[in-house]
């Protein structure tokens, strides 16, 4: 799978424990509208500034990350899968 340098860092962020917060932009009948504002964030708490809008949309679409129970977005099993493989991952 080819995979850019932006959705690259990402993916090892999220592989070693990070994961995405998301906001919803709200809605006339009062639900949960689209994603408007993602934002990275690694193990350490610290923000990840390679992950734009444009790249979670990639990921998303390719099935990499996950958000399970409207929780944070996740590394997938198919994005552990498509990492490649660095000495710091764990």
């Amino acid at each position: 799978m080819n995979i850019s340098k932006y959705e690259q860092r990402t993916l090892h962020v999220l592989a070693q424990g990070g994961h995405i917060a998301h906001d919803h932009a709200p809605t006339m009948d009062g639900s949960r509208g689209r994603i408007v504002k993602i934002t990275c964030f690694t193990r350490e708490g610290h923000a990840l500034s390679d992950c734009t809008m444009a790249v979670f949309k990639k990921l998303k679409k390719r099935r990499l990350i996950i958000s399970r129970g409207g929780g944070p977005y996740r590394i997938s099993r198919k994005g552990l899968d498509a990492v490649r493989p660095q000495c710091d991952n764990r």
